[in-house]
């Protein structure tokens, strides 16, 4: 592996890339896979493929009392655990979200003819702002969605106290934040409900997958139905629904990886720590820190570039993915900018002035366990080449 020098050595401007295989945000992390095959081979000759198999209660089972909740109900994926939360609980109108974040967070609303009101966020933790959620309340507001962005946990009180003020519904998409804590409590316990993914991107996964996690009877049992088309029984069909099952071989892989999420959760620390050590002292370049005092699973290395930097996000995004380093921007450029919203909300953009000040900074680079030190090193050095060191260094 060639160790960067100058700007002439990048591989933007011709030279060989510094990694022959590329490195890629969210490589899954995949536990013992000898136990996997093992759980799908029963899985075979059990001939329960789906249907709310032994797998799926079992994986339930140990992620609700992982997070010390009483119910944990699994789903295919995130998006439609969103949907079917969204519609348990009743929401109509408008519902307030932040547009920094994933676009399944808004489009769970639209897609339900739900009214997604986009809130400023802090510029510091990058979760919604309560001050901008107050001002963007009207009489049409049922409901406020947080998100824990990166596995930060969002202003959990603020919003509590907002929704019980106005007498909203509050419940979080917590997406990223599989593992982490709110002084001291895990995420999954907050709001009326909390949204898990379990995609194969995430710190956990289960391939594909999501849960929705409640302590609130009624709802699970709601939620439950109407993962199931409503069945209560073989005939007997009690309330509107979908499918939004999760298949068996699926929770395998979930099971197996609980198995080795505090391995992967330690090694993401590593890799955080490794970034932080190698990017020390880059003009204008700072990595995201977490709170010392707060678990969370280190899945994302986010930096953010000095709007004056010489080197612009993008092309120090364009310099890494010619050296196979697969970077990506998130989640820019807000979801208020992307077409569906654009067109609805021309202007939305006016009171969302951190968001667009930040979805032109951030970069999230390579990480998990999977990746060495040397790498981490080397991608460090790439980013110093573009950048050059800060004056405090020199």
């Amino acid at each position: 592996m060639k160790r960067i020098q100058c700007p002439a050595d990048l591989a933007i401007n011709g030279a060989q890339p510094a990694f022959s295989e590329p490195l890629h945000v969210g490589r899954p992390n995949i536990g013992d896979q000898k136990r996997f095959l093992d759980l799908t081979s029963q899985i075979l000759d059990n001939r329960w493929l789906t249907n709310n198999g032994p797998m799926v209660r079992d994986l339930e089972s140990r992620i609700a009392s992982l997070l010390g909740v009483k119910h944990c109900i699994a789903m295919c994926n995130g998006t439609v655990a969103l949907e079917i939360a969204i519609r348990a609980l009743g929401l109509e109108g408008e519902v307030i979200v932040p547009s920094y974040t994933f676009i399944a967070t808004a489009h769970a609303l639209h897609w339900q003819a739900i009214t997604p009101v986009f809130a400023d966020i802090d510029p510091f933790t990058h979760n919604l702002d309560p001050e901008a959620v107050r001002r963007m309340i009207t009489p049409r507001t049922t409901g406020i969605i947080g998100v824990h962005l990166w596995g930060r946990a969002a202003p959990i009180d603020e919003l509590q106290a907002i929704a019980d003020e106005h007498g909203l519904k509050l419940m979080f998409d917590a997406a990223h934040a599989f593992g982490s804590t709110y002084k001291g409590q895990t995420i999954g316990r907050f709001g009326a409900c909390e949204v898990l993914s379990f995609h194969a991107t995430k710190a956990f996964n289960t391939m594909e997958g999501g849960a929705v996690v409640t302590n609130d009877d009624e709802l699970a049992e709601a939620i439950q139905l109407m993962r199931n088309f409503g069945f209560k029984g073989y005939d007997n069909v009690i309330h509107p629904g979908t499918n939004g099952k999760m298949i068996e071989v699926c929770a395998a892989m979930g099971l197996v990886n609980l198995e080795s999420f505090d391995e992967v959760m330690a090694g993401n620390k590593r890799t955080h720590r490794a970034y932080r050590d190698a990017l020390r002292g880059v003009n204008g370049v700072t990595v995201l820190e977490y709170p010392e005092n707060e678990a969370n699973s280190h899945h994302y290395v986010v930096i953010e570039v000095d709007g004056d930097l010489a080197a612009s996000r993008d092309r120090i995004i364009s310099a890494l993915q010619a050296e196979n380093v697969l970077a990506r921007r998130y989640f820019w450029p807000g979801c208020h900018r992307m077409k569906p919203y654009r067109d609805l909300y021309p202007h939305a953009g006016l009171m969302l002035s951190s968001t667009e000040h930040l979805s032109d900074r951030v970069i999230v680079l390579p990480a998990g366990p999977s990746i060495s030190w040397d790498e981490v090193t080397q991608i460090g050095d790439i980013i110093r080449t573009l950048c050059g060191p800060s004056l405090d260094t020199l």
